[in-house]
């Protein structure tokens, strides 16, 4: 069985609808989930508990990143956090001539 994972030269990453960066969201997520299970499972908690917490968390992991693949798409997920990071005007609280005057700088 094989699996093709990139569809041509100057082509987006896709596997299973996925693209891009949401690949990689979803393979650290799924290994976050796993290294806690881990860690639960070693300090002694229930084995159902954990099974539990590995199930959930997972199904959340892959219904979320698929969400955001559908609304986001390939570069839309970088261009909403760009968007948060600007500002949406710049204050500048010099007064009207100080801008337009060339201050010569001493050393």
């Amino acid at each position: 069985m094989d699996m093709e994972i990139n569809k041509g030269i100057g082509r987006n990453v896709e596997f299973k609808g996925l693209e891009s960066q949401y690949l990689f969201i979803f393979c650290g997520g799924l290994l976050a989930v796993f290294v806690v299970f881990v860690i639960l499972y070693m300090a002694g908690v229930n084995q159902w508990v954990c099974i539990g917490f590995g199930v959930v968390a997972a199904t959340l992991l892959v219904w979320l990143t698929f969400r955001l693949n559908a609304r986001y798409g390939t570069h839309g997920l970088m261009k909403a956090a760009a968007r948060r990071r600007h500002p949406r005007y710049v204050v500048n609280r010099l007064k009207i001539p100080r801008l337009f005057t060339f201050k010569h700088w001493q050393e």
